[in-house]
């Protein structure tokens, strides 16, 4: 089973934003838009990525030119020519752009279509295309990455950067269809990259085992993750003894067989919580429990609150994106201020 493909099977970007900004230093820009997932890649210079309360060994990330990040959303974070810089401006989904906005106003020269900053011979080109919303991006992708990523120029499609940076410069019938496909499959080329990198740590589901018995197992739960399995169970399907499959799973995979299949049940339950309207009790059944109880428990023990809480803490979020201030005046369309 490609579990990659499954995850990424949802995704769809819907009027997602491409933006190209060409700056001249000294600058720094927090971007706070709130979007869930945004690829940003530096077309000429360097700069660096800090996400909100810096990274977990305290460095920021430098992006050099042609190589691609994935920032994981919501929580702001600063692009700067120098990490030490503080952000001359915070952007957000209201104002971004403002200041191409107030120069073609003064008459000054109309920049190219998605660009934003007025100096044409700014020494740095980025360009960023961002999911506003969850758009079917599941919580099971989500928890396999990093607040920021990065895929260098080696490792990257150049192809297809090369492709986004001229689309992104466009304006023709369709473009916005033309963008947000790009998006796709620049997220699906990013993320499968870095994932394949030996130096990156990528999920237990998606880097292969050279045991077979650990294989065949990770398939069958994750083909059928509601079947009622045991140790035992999982054992006679695959061919091998109940404390021969603890100690090899837990080898390769770094927990025992059924403390990873509840943590998939109620990662996918999570995904059912935000994007379905079935009941709790509905859910449940649908991922392998017995009853609303039985996954509130296990929803609890590992992510600290309820299902209901989750769902509540959901409609929360998009109430607050659905704000007429950040609201896209295009149906569909993601707020202007989504990437940098």
């Amino acid at each position: 089973m490609d579990t990659l493909a499954e995850l990424l099977d949802g995704v769809r970007a819907r009027g997602a934003v491409f933006t190209r900004t060409v700056m001249s230093p000294p600058w720094s820009l927090r971007f706070a838009s709130g979007a869930q997932l945004t690829l940003v890649a530096a077309l000429n210079g360097r700069v660096w990525i800090t996400p909100a309360g810096g990274l977990a060994d305290g460095e920021p990330m430098e992006l050099g030119s042609g190589d691609i990040a994935v920032l994981r959303g919501p929580a702001p974070y600063t692009v700067a020519e120098d990490p030490a810089s503080p952000p001359g401006r915070v952007i957000t989904s209201a104002d971004y752009c403002a200041r191409t906005a107030r120069a073609v106003a003064a008459g000054e020269p109309a920049p190219a279509p998605r660009t934003c900053g007025v100096d044409t011979a700014g020494a740095v080109l980025l360009i960023s295309g961002a999911y506003e919303g969850r758009n079917g991006i599941s919580d099971r992708l989500l928890d396999a990455l990093p607040d920021v990523l990065v895929v260098p120029e080696a490792d990257s499609d150049r192809t297809l950067l090369a492709l986004v940076a001229e689309e992104a410069g466009r304006d023709q019938p369709g473009q916005q269809a033309v963008l947000d496909r790009l998006l796709d499959l620049m997220l699906v080329s990013t993320l499968r990259s870095w994932f394949d990198r030996p130096r990156d740590h990528a999920p237990v589901w998606y880097r292969p085992t050279d045991d077979s018995v650990v294989a065949s197992a990770l398939r069958l739960l994750h083909e059928d993750p509601a079947h009622p399995w045991t140790v035992v169970g999982l054992a006679a399907k695959v061919g091998s003894s109940r404390s021969g499959l603890a100690r090899d799973f837990a080898r390769h995979v770094g927990q025992p067989p059924m403390t990873y299949l509840a943590r998939w049940r109620v990662a996918r339950a999570a995904d059912l919580l935000r994007d379905t309207g079935d009941t709790v009790s509905a859910i449940a059944h649908t991922v392998g429990y017995a009853n609303a109880f039985a996954l509130s428990v296990a929803f609890k023990r590992f992510r600290g609150i309820t299902p209901t809480q989750h769902r509540a803490a959901v409609v929360h979020s998009r109430g607050r994106s659905a704000r007429p201030e950040s609201r896209p005046r295009r149906e569909g369309a993601a707020p202007r201020g989504a990437g940098p």
